[in-house]
């Protein structure tokens, strides 16, 4: 046991003395909340010049109504701020009407896609005669409104117009059948949904009223843990990897088993880089709690699941790290290596496909099932466990359970390979070779 401490110490003091170590700590928040950041940094830094588009209205109904819903558009809904601080952060509509008989309507069309590309409009708009009627006729290839542009990801302008049209129609329908639009307004408004979390009584008996639920918290803080989890299981145990086939091929694994035996040095390895993911945990969970309850939002922090977090990331990093450090025993040059640490990506990676569903229904069947096949077990209970709805703690003691028998099966299977392969030289071995060691001994 000495020996692996020893390993393990020097693995530890190796790793965090080093540069990539702090450029490791540092970039991790970066990557998981930096597109956050842009998005909101960038989010009024849009293009403002006057976005003009064509209409052509067959009905005769509604560029009028189109022109001044776009006038109030420019004159209020583009600005930000008030007074001096007053500043356009979106572009002004600026609509030119557009005539065609049935005859002519290609040929116009034609040249107003000539126009768009020319640049001299954004877009333009064709809206068919009937498109106010009430009358059901069969659905033809082209709709009421058809709407061209050569930039189909820019959904500002046709939303826009998707929005003022549908409410002129329907006052136009409305009219038709003899019914005042502002009291159907009136009988047809929206009810909103409060959300709110779960009553619950004090000490003395008396029954406090629920809080407002944070829905963005509901998500963000499930999501938040599970990246967590999979960034220090990276940390923890892909470089695992890396420097056990460094070790192999520069012949210091040879020197090191002079002294320790195989399995000493995988596990001192592995202890080692449990450390290491434990530090960088303790900064990142540290920095976060009082980041968040420094805001006013401590009630959205799931102290209570940091015992359960810590266990589950240990084990995933003995399980995993252990993985890795069997693939660089076994082959003989980096190339090799990511051909078979692939499969084991993909397993790590997995429950990230399916985080979404889980999140909103933690206590289904298949969030139960899929949350107690061990290999997703660490991160998928831990996001079941970071959602207000909460699961059984007969759960989580099972998913332990579980993650201990395959992480106590991974490490002897790892073993047997890290003694077999640590020394071998030349010609990498395969996936059947490593069962077969894993197996056999």
């Amino acid at each position: 046991m000495r020996k692996v401490i020893v390993v393990a110490v020097r693995e530890y003091q190796a790793a965090v003395r080093s540069k990539a170590f702090i450029i490791a700590l540092l970039a991790l928040p970066v990557f998981m909340g930096g597109g956050i950041f842009v998005q909101m940094l960038m989010k009024d830094r849009v293009d403002i010049s006057d976005k003009r588009i064509g209409i052509v209205d067959r009905s005769g109904k509604l560029f009028d109504a189109l022109a001044k819903a776009a006038e109030k558009n420019n004159s209020e809904d583009v600005f930000t701020g008030k007074g001096k601080e007053r500043k356009q952060v979106k572009p002004k509509f600026v609509l030119s009407a557009f005539d065609a008989s049935s005859e002519t309507i290609d040929e116009l069309a034609l040249e107003l896609s000539d126009r768009v590309r020319n640049k001299e409009l954004f877009a333009f708009a064709i809206i068919s005669p009937d498109v106010a009627t009430l009358e059901t006729k069969a659905k033809s290839e082209r709709g009421p409104v058809l709407y061209h542009s050569n930039n189909p990801t820019y959904s500002d302008v046709p939303d826009w117009l998707a929005q003022v049209i549908n409410r002129e129609v329907q006052t136009l329908r409305l009219r038709q059948l003899n019914l005042d639009p502002e009291v159907v307004q009136q009988a047809t408004r929206r009810i909103e949904v409060d959300f709110r979390q779960l009553l619950s009584r004090d000490e003395s008996g008396t029954i406090q009223q629920a809080e407002k639920a944070n829905r963005l918290a509901g998500i963000f803080v499930p999501m938040g843990f599970m990246m967590l989890m999979f960034a220090m299981i990276m940390v923890g145990a892909q470089p695992l990897m890396h420097s056990t086939l460094e070790e192999k091929m520069n012949r210091i694994a040879e020197v090191l088993l002079a002294s320790v035996s195989p399995f000493q040095l995988m596990m001192g390895k592995l202890l080692g880089m449990v450390a290491v993911s434990l530090t960088m945990l303790t900064i990142y969970l540290g920095t976060a709690a009082y980041g968040v309850f420094h805001a006013g939002y401590g009630s959205e922090f799931p102290g209570h699941l940091v015992i359960w977090f810590v266990v589950f990331q240990v084990l995933a990093v003995l399980m995993f790290g252990s993985v890795f450090c069997a693939v660089g025993a076994a082959v003989t040059d980096l190339k090799e290596a990511q051909s078979l640490v692939m499969p084991v990506m993909l397993i790590v990676v997995a429950p990230m496909f399916i985080w979404l569903n889980v999140v909103r229904e933690p206590n289904a069947t298949s969030s139960v099932v899929m949350s107690l096949f061990p290999p997703a077990t660490p991160m998928l209970m831990v996001l079941r466990q970071s959602t207000p709805e909460g699961v059984p703690t007969w759960q989580p003691v099972l998913g332990i359970g579980l993650v201990l028998l395959v992480t106590a099966v991974c490490v002897f299977a790892a073993g047997r390979i890290f003694r077999v392969g640590i020394l071998m030289q030349g010609k990498g071995a395969k996936l059947g070779e490593m069962m077969r060691w894993a197996v056999r001994g």
